[in-house]
């Protein structure tokens, strides 16, 4: 059966490869991204996005360029230190924040350095307030 490509735009059998098709991405499967999925994960991000009131704590303190100080929009939890880098500490408060979509970008990508991240942890965890 003749088909029309709609990777080369031509038109050949259905089973013919002619070479354009995208090869498919193997997704890697890490420890980080299993425990993503796990409901002690989705239970944590809940209680972190309540402890900081559902609002980007980047945002409300007008850093690192805020469009909007009440910001809900988009929120995240970011892991100050990366789930890859330090496994141990993925459920503990006192590395987790809420944040929107632009500002854990941010965060990802080291323009806000991790001091500042650590600090403005310290400021929504009481002392001692770690995950077990």
């Amino acid at each position: 059966m003749l088909k029309s490509c709609k990777y080369c735009n031509r038109v050949h059998k259905s089973d013919y490869d002619c070479g354009m098709r995208p090869a498919k991405i193997q997704k890697k499967d890490s420890a980080a991204d299993r425990f993503r999925n796990t409901s002690a994960w989705q239970q944590k991000r809940e209680e972190i996005k309540q402890r900081d009131n559902y609002l980007c704590q980047i945002c409300i303190r007008n850093l690192y360029g805020t469009k909007k100080i009440l910001n809900n929009i988009n929120i995240s939890v970011h892991h100050a230190e990366k789930i890859e880098e330090n496994y141990e500490k993925r459920l503990d408060n006192d590395n987790l924040l809420t944040v929107c979509e632009m500002h854990h970008k941010m965060c990802d990508n080291f323009e806000i350095p991790i001091e500042v991240v650590k600090r403005i942890i310290a400021e929504q965890t009481p002392p001692g307030d770690v995950a077990f």
